[in-house]
């Protein structure tokens, strides 16, 4: 429990650190700041793997699976790779979101920052009740990847989805029963005072709970994902949480340039693909810690490569078709 309790202290320290400091003013983070901050969260995950490593070496934190401290280490990266690369498709429902609710760029950060407390506490409960029932019920670890490799031929086959439109959502209209919705905002305050002195949730609250909600269907998703990887608790959360703390400024690095990664949906099905197979084989065929991380590294290199070299052929080419 020490470990839990120092690693959940550093997260609110970071954030606090974030917000009430690097961040206290509010102002447009440009593509440098964010590709500064993305690459130090980056850097970071992947120290913290030598810390995975020292706990497992030490036998300071409790080891469910009895792993070796080199494969404990290879699976926090494993599934911190697979929460980055599947927060791509959540990056782009939340910039459309901003978009819908025109939040100006200059207080996106604020939105976000509470956005990931709650993620966090959504994630923690998820991935609690995750690895409970496949503890509890091995029979789940098929069902989760079955899931899987469904979500995986949806993504394939379903061509190109419908537009997400948030306020046509039931969230949206469910929010707009329980308090009056303003489309006036007064800097980063959720709430303000109507003329008629009633409280009422502006463009700022409403996007942050649309994004809560985003996110917490995307987790349904990305938990089993990295469940597929190991069911130790810790290894889990942490990998989770490191990949929540970067989205951030992952975001404001991708935002002007999403259209860019278009190829980068086939990445993400193939790894989807690929964990839901491992779940369902894995009585009858285990694929070393190793293979595991260099099929999910190529897979996000192909996809990242593809688009940049095709990626611009194809926005003309959609671009063409949609004027036709």
């Amino acid at each position: 429990m020490i470990v839990w309790s120092l690693f959940l202290l550093a997260v609110v320290f970071i954030l606090a650190l974030d917000l009430g400091v690097f961040n206290k003013t509010p102002h447009i983070i440009s593509t440098k700041e964010a590709s500064k901050w993305t690459l130090i969260w980056v850097t970071l995950s992947f120290l913290f793997s030598g810390v995975i490593y020292w706990l497992y070496t030490t036998n300071y934190i409790a080891n469910p699976d009895k792993l070796e401290p080199s494969v404990a280490a290879m699976k926090f990266i494993t599934g911190y790779l697979i929460e980055l690369s599947l927060s791509v498709d959540n990056i782009f429902v939340i910039a459309i979101i901003f978009a819908s609710f025109k939040i100006p760029q200059k207080y996106q950060h604020r939105v976000l920052f509470w956005g990931i407390l709650g993620a966090i506490v959504f994630r923690g409960l998820m991935i609690f009740f995750g690895v409970m029932l496949i503890n509890k019920f091995t029979w789940t670890t098929y069902l989760f990847g079955a899931f899987l490799i469904f979500t995986a031929l949806k993504m394939l086959f379903s061509g190109e989805d419908e537009d997400f439109h948030p306020k046509d959502s039931f969230i949206y209209k469910l929010l707009g029963k329980v308090i009056p919705i303003t489309s006036h905002m007064d800097h980063e305050k959720f709430f303000i005072l109507t003329e008629k002195g009633k409280k009422a949730a502006t463009p700022l609250f409403v996007a942050l709970i649309v994004i809560e909600v985003m996110d917490v269907l995307f987790a349904v998703d990305s938990v089993p994902a990295i469940l597929a990887i190991t069911s130790d608790p810790f290894l889990v959360f942490s990998s989770n949480i490191f990949a929540i703390l970067g989205l951030r400024s992952m975001y404001f690095f991708l935002a002007n340039m999403l259209a860019k990664f278009s190829y980068l949906e086939y990445s993400l099905v193939a790894i989807l693909a690929f964990v839901g197979l491992k779940m369902l084989l894995h009585d009858w065929f285990h694929v070393p810690e190793w293979a595991s991380l260099g099929f999910i590294a190529l897979s996000l290199l192909v996809g990242i490569l593809v688009s940049l070299k095709f990626g611009k052929e194809k926005i003309l080419t959609d671009s063409d078709s949609e004027q036709q």
